[in-house]
This record gives structure tokens, C-alpha cells and sequence, in this order.
């Protein structure tokens, strides 16, 4: 006799077969270029990884030997001396009220955008979209004008003008709407209209029907879109070097940090110090991923399935 879980896996076995005999030679070909892809992404973080615990000396003369010892001081010292946990900090700040901002406006301007019928929605839809179309390397000089015109408005301007994390949090969020706004727009339209329908029949309002009914049945694809923000805004580089100058160093963000540590001093830089700093831009980013992978995947895939 089998078991249901031996029957189950009788299947799958028979289905991944059938599924190679389908592809045929391209079921090999799409192996080895997932083996070459992983090999090109985790050996270049596990090098980073080895060297931020060696000595200079060990980096330069065997780039890949293992260290005689682990030295963790050079993650003390990227900490304190460079200044590694207050980028680190700024960073946090910055990215948590960039996605929450992104994702509050980005939602709501997607589901009605992907809901509601009415004149100029498409093009408003279009204009969001087109977003996506300019490199950030375009518009840099304008943004620089625009949040320093800012800086000049009455009672608010000290704190979203240039060199502030307030202008630098907007740009964030600017930058991420036309993503966002795609991507749930398209999810927003696979939910059922009938749900919607029966809570404005029992008399919920708009904003009701939307924060306790629609953007709970959303989950997968507001889970997945936010995570996409957070690692964008995080390894972000070119926005805070325009927006946050040398004035302003106690507001720099973990990219800028970094960045310094191997300018500052030349060529005689603190290589040790700077692969801990990178280590340490990487860890969250691996932790934040690993716990929430499943959910990633199933956002990206519920809207397609649907």
C-alpha cells in the first residue's frame, strides 16, 4: 500500500518529468544558467563577507585564503570610527517612512486608478507609468532646484529642503509611485468586484470598503511591491549624494557611509573597515528577504495565476 504522501510525491515526480520531456535540451540549458547566475551572485558576497574579517595584508596577498583570525574589530571600527551605525540609523529612518509613504499613496492611487471609471484615468495611469521611463541619472539637477525651493517654503521648509530627511524621504517616495502604481494597479484589478459590491450595499464607505476589505485580499502583492521599495531605496546612492551634502554628514544614509570610507583617505583606504561596512549594507537586506521570500513569489505570482 502507499501512502497519501508517497502518492503525492509520486506525482510531482511524474510531473517534473513530463515537464523535462516537454522542454526537452532547454530543461538542461535553463539549469546551467541558474548554476552560472548563482555562482556570479553568491561568490562576489561571500568574498565580501570573508574579507570583512581579515587584515589588509590577507586581502592583497590571497584574496581568497581563509584568515589566520577573525577579526571582528574591523566591524568595530567601521561601527564607531566610520560612523557605520549612525548611516546605518538614517538609513532606517529614511527607508520606513519612504515605503510607508510610498505604499499608502501608491495603493490608493492604484486602486482607484484600477477601480473607478472616469474621465482622464487612463492618462493619469499613463502619467504614473511613464515614470518608469526616466533614469534618476536625468533628473538630478532638477531635483536638486525643486527640493531646495522647497527648503524656502514657510514652517515646513526647514524640514524638507535640501541636507534634511524629510526632502530626501519625498524623492523616495516620488521615485517609487510609478512602480508601485503599476504593479498594484494590475492586482487591484483581479479581485472580485462582488466583495466590494455587498460591503457598499451594507453601507461602507469608499475609504472603508478600501483599508478593511481590498487592501487585506491584497496582501501577497503589497507584501511583495514592499519589499521591491525597500531594497531600492536602501542600496539607493545617487539621490542622498545630490540631496544630503558634506554639511549635512550626520544625515548621510549607509550608502554614502560607505562610499566615504574608501574616498576619504585615498589610496590609503581602510579596506578591512569598508568590507565590514558592505557586510553590514548587506546582512538586512538578506534576513529581510529570507523571511519573507515565500510571500515575494506568491505576490508575483498570484496576479498572473489570477
Amino acid at each position: 500500500m502507499v501512502s497519501q504522501a508517497g502518492k503525492v510525491r509520486l506525482s510531482r515526480s511524474a510531473a517534473r518529468e513530463q515537464r523535462r520531456v516537454r522542454l526537452g535540451p532547454l530543461s538542461g540549458l535553463s539549469h546551467v544558467a541558474l548554476v552560472v547566475w548563482t555562482v556570479l551572485v553568491v561568490v562576489p558576497i561571500l568574498w565580501t563577507f570573508l574579507a570583512s574579517v581579515k587584515s589588509e595584508d590577507e586581502i592583497f596577498g590571497s584574496a581568497w585564503s581563509l584568515p589566520a583570525t577573525l577579526r571582528w574589530d574591523n566591524w568595530a571600527r567601521a561601527w564607531e570610527h566610520a560612523h557605520i551605525g549612525q548611516y546605518m540609523l538614517n538609513s532606517v529612518v529614511v527607508v520606513a517612512f519612504g515605503t510607508f509613504g510610498t505604499m499608502l499613496l501608491g495603493s490608493m492611487a492604484a486602486y482607484v486608478l484600477a477601480r473607478y471609471r472616469f474621465r482622464g484615468n487612463r492618462a493619469i495611469y499613463l502619467l504614473f507609468v511613464s515614470g518608469l521611463a526616466f533614469p534618476v541619472y536625468l533628473a538630478l539637477t532638477p531635483l536638486f532646484f525643486v527640493v531646495d525651493n522647497m527648503g524656502h517654503l514657510p514652517l515646513i521648509g526647514q524640514f524638507i529642503g535640501l541636507d534634511t530627511r524629510g526632502g530626501l524621504v519625498l524623492v523616495y517616495i516620488a521615485y517609487s509611485l510609478p512602480f508601485t502604481v503599476f504593479f498594484l494597479s494590475a492586482f487591484f484589478r483581479t479581485l472580485p468586484q462582488a466583495v466590494a459590491e455587498a460591503a457598499f450595499v451594507d453601507g461602507a464607505s469608499h475609504s472603508r470598503v478600501f483599508f478593511q476589505i481590498m487592501l487585506p485580499m491584497a496582501r501577497p502583492g503589497i507584501v511583495s511591491i514592499t519589499i521591491f521599495n525597500v531594497l531600492g531605496q536602501w542600496n539607493q546612492y545617487q539621490i542622498p549624494l545630490v540631496l544630503l551634502s558634506g554639511q549635512a554628514k550626520d544625515k548621510w544614509v549607509l550608502t554614502q557611509g560607505i562610499a566615504d570610507i574608501s574616498t576619504s583617505a585615498g589610496y590609503d583606504a581602510d579596506w578591512s573597515a569598508l568590507f565590514a561596512a558592505l557586510s553590514m549594507a548587506i546582512l538586512p537586506m538578506l534576513v529581510i528577504y529570507t523571511i519573507f521570500q515565500r510571500q515575494i513569489q506568491a505576490g508575483l505570482t498570484a496576479g498572473a495565476l489570477k
